[in-house]
């Protein structure tokens, strides 16, 4: 609590003595919007439209972190602006792994995974927020009927 305070206290103090009020409050609007924009776009197309499973789901723990998560296909750029997150499904399965290891885990984990039959999601950034709009619009069709 004391660090977060800390870091509030410094980053807004920082602002506000060299911006002038005006544009410290712009600052802050666009630097917090863009933040919640970059952050939405990694972690919507990871679970977005996905299973989601209750408590009392009888999946063990392989079954219901790779049935439940959503990789987005690998690329240089993709594996930057995810910082690695776009392999989902392999850090939900070996959650301290560093992530500049993910790539290389899941050379092993969707063999295994088609072996072993089980549903192994991975698309393309694009497909990703297709099935997001996809289930958005299926989950909200109650509320348009009305």
């Amino acid at each position: 609590m004391a660090l977060l305070l800390i870091h509030y206290l410094g980053y807004l103090g920082l602002l506000f003595y060299s911006l002038q009020v005006w544009q410290a409050i712009v600052f802050i609007l666009i630097h917090q919007g863009l933040s919640g924009l970059y952050l939405g776009s990694i972690f919507a197309p990871n679970h977005k439209g996905m299973p989601v499973l209750d408590k009392e789901s009888t999946e063990d723990f392989l079954h219901r972190q790779v049935e439940t998560a959503r990789n987005v296909r690998g690329h240089p750029f993709t594996d930057f602006w995810y910082g690695g997150l776009n392999y989902q499904i392999e850090h939900h399965l070996f959650p301290g792994m560093p992530r500049n290891h993910l790539r290389e885990a899941q050379h092993i984990i969707k063999p295994f995974c088609q072996a072993c039959s089980i549903p192994y999601c991975e698309t393309s950034w694009l497909q990703s927020y297709q099935a997001i709009l996809r289930h958005l619009h299926a989950v909200s069709a109650p509320l348009r009927a009305k």
